[in-house]
């Protein structure tokens, strides 16, 4: 068996910075922090930090007052920080850089007085909070189809933004209809677009033409892992969405020579190395990593977690 990965994969630099700040912040301030919902969308990566002294919440409210806060890296509505401030919670704030930059723009065209419309999925923590960030809130949409129906104050001044997990290849055909209903619309520059989620929907594009089945590793709850397995699909491979090596089903394999394996931005490089594993006991195979983006992105950390290391 043939067992090819693909690359770029697995953690994007937006997840990287969200752990380390967590981790971080234990070293600094001890046990416990507090995380408002999961830091990112991955099991083991949550079941890890808990480890380590991390207690998940739900809502503010769980936290004692006074307490470090992390924001997860999805970002929240300012509705949230405004209550972190009134209940005197020290934040720490995770949010992606890049769904930081969506809530700037998102703030500078609602200033402009243009409706603003949201290009993603409902219900997703990401749109939750860039809905909540932007003043007189957004238009949610994430079909062609939802473009026809759109009504707005005024054609003249309309503006889009877009949900960072979902790639220029995503959002191309919603962005065309809504330039051809309102010619004079305004977005950000496809350069703005997450480069991991188009980074890795570009390596599984590669990777399923030479692969005849496609595992994707990642959680059922992460948008970006869960495009990754309907891009291999409707290009013709067999392919399942998996949380770990745990979940593999041998009759996927059945008669398959070449296995095709990614993960999701938010799932680490040890469950794709486990996998390998577990696909060696069904014989012998021979694993290569495709020739793909090398990405060197890193992001800053909050101020707070940038000072020297107290001496105990």
């Amino acid at each position: 068996m043939r067992i090819i990965l693909a690359q770029p994969r697995g953690f994007c630099a937006g997840v990287e910075r969200a752990i380390e700040i967590v981790e971080r912040a234990l070293e600094i301030y001890g046990q416990p922090v507090y995380v408002r919902h999961e830091i990112v969308h991955n099991r083991h990566v949550v079941e890890s930090l808990r480890a380590k002294g991390a207690r998940f919440v739900d809502e503010l409210d769980e936290v004692p007052a006074g307490s470090i806060t992390i924001f997860s890296a999805h970002g929240v509505a300012r509705s949230v920080e405004n209550d972190a401030a009134q209940r005197g919670l020290q934040v720490i704030d995770a949010t992606c850089p890049l769904v930081s930059k969506v809530h700037i723009e998102g703030r500078k065209y609602a200033a402009q007085d243009r409706t603003v419309i949201l290009i993603g999925h409902a219900g997703h923590a990401e749109v939750e909070g860039t809905t909540g960030q932007i003043p007189g809130g957004v238009t949610l949409i994430s079909t062609v189809e939802e473009v026809a129906a759109l009504e707005v104050p005024d054609p003249e001044r309309v503006s889009y933004i877009t949900q960072t997990t979902l790639s220029v290849d995503d959002t191309k055909a919603v962005i065309d209809a809504l330039t051809a209903k309102f010619p004079a619309i305004v977005g950000p520059d496809t350069k703005d677009i997450c480069y991991a989620t188009q980074n890795r929907q570009g390596a599984v594009r590669e990777l399923a033409q030479m692969v005849d089945v496609l595992l994707v590793i990642g959680a059922r709850n992460s948008s970006n892992s869960n495009r990754l397995r309907e891009i291999g699909a409707e290009l013709g491979v067999p392919s399942y969405l998996i949380d770990d090596a745990s979940a593999l089903d041998p009759a996927w394999l059945a008669g398959k020579e070449a296995v095709g394996i990614t993960a999701g931005a938010s799932a680490p490089d040890s469950l794709v190395q486990e996998l390998v594993e577990t696909l060696r006991r069904y014989g012998e195979v021979e694993v290569s990593t495709l020739q793909g983006v090398d990405e060197n992105i890193r992001f800053r950390l909050p101020s707070q977690l940038t000072a020297p290391v107290p001496a105990e």
